[in-house]
C-alpha cells in the first residue's frame, strides 16, 4: 500500500486553477483508491493513525470493487459532521493488438496518412462502419496539433468497451472550443469533435498533452 506525495491544490471547482499533474507508473492489478477526508474523520483521530486504518481496510484488493468499498466503509470512521465519498479503479492492460499507434510527420501530408492509417485500423478491427466519423475526428485534431502545437505528434487508436482516438504533441496549451461565426473558415474543429464523440478531453504529460475523443461501439 502507497500514498504518493501530491502536490496540495484547492477544491475541484473552486476557480479557474491549474493544477500540477502527477505521473505515477502502475501495475495491473493495481487498485487505485480516492477519497475525501471525510472517510478519515480528521478532526478526531491523527492522520497517521486514519491512513493506517485507511491502508488496513483497503488490504485485500483482489476483492471485486463493490465488496472493497462496502469493506472499507464497514472498517473505517466516519467524520460524522463532514461528507465522505470512496472511489475506486482497478488498472487493467488491453492486449497489443487493441491498441494502434503512429508517429506522424510535422507536415501536411501527416493528416492524410492519418486518415489512411484509421481507415486500414477500423477495417482490420471489423469496425468499417465507424471510419467516415472517426476519420473527421482525427482530421481535426491532427489538424489542430499541427496548426497550434508543435512535435512529435503521435496518433493512437484504442479498442476497448469503446473506441479512443488519441493525438499527442509537444505543446502544453489547452485547446478550447470557439464559437465560430456564419463566414469564418474555421473554429469549428473542435465543436465537430464534440458532436462527433461522447465525450473528449485533454490529457498533459511531463512532454507535452494528449486530446482524445471517445465513440460508443456500435
Amino acid at each position: 500500500m502507497e500514498f504518493p506525495d501530491l502536490s496540495e491544490h484547492p477544491p475541484l471547482g473552486v476557480g479557474e486553477t491549474a493544477f500540477e499533474t502527477t505521473t505515477l507508473t502502475l501495475t495491473e492489478g493495481t487498485v487505485i483508491a480516492l477519497y475525501t477526508d471525510g472517510l478519515l474523520d480528521l478532526r478526531r483521530r491523527g492522520a497517521e493513525d486514519a491512513l493506517t486504518l485507511l491502508a488496513a481496510a483497503l488490504a485485500d484488493d483482489a476483492d471485486p470493487l463493490d465488496r472493497l468499498c462496502r469493506h472499507v466503509s464497514e472498517h473505517t470512521v466516519h467524520d460524522p459532521a463532514d461528507d465522505a465519498a470512496l472511489m475506486l479503479a482497478r488498472v487493467a492492460a488491453l492486449p497489443a493488438q487493441r491498441v494502434a499507434t503512429w508517429d506522424l510527420s510535422a507536415d501536411a501530408e501527416a493528416v492524410g496518412r492519418a486518415r489512411k492509417e484509421v481507415a486500414q485500423q477500423l477495417d482490420a478491427w471489423d469496425l468499417a462502419d465507424m471510419a467516415f466519423t472517426t476519420e473527421l475526428i482525427v482530421t481535426e485534431l491532427t489538424t489542430n496539433a499541427l496548426v497550434h502545437a508543435s512535435a512529435p505528434i503521435g496518433l493512437r487508436l484504442i479498442k476497448d468497451t469503446s473506441l479512443i482516438c488519441e493525438i499527442s504533441d509537444a505543446s502544453h496549451t489547452a485547446p478550447h472550443p470557439r464559437h465560430a461565426r456564419a463566414l469564418d473558415e474555421d473554429g469549428r474543429g473542435l465543436a465537430m469533435v464534440a458532436q462527433l464523440s461522447s465525450q473528449w478531453g485533454t490529457r498533459y504529460t511531463d512532454a507535452g498533452k494528449t486530446v482524445w475523443a471517445e465513440q460508443l461501439l456500435t
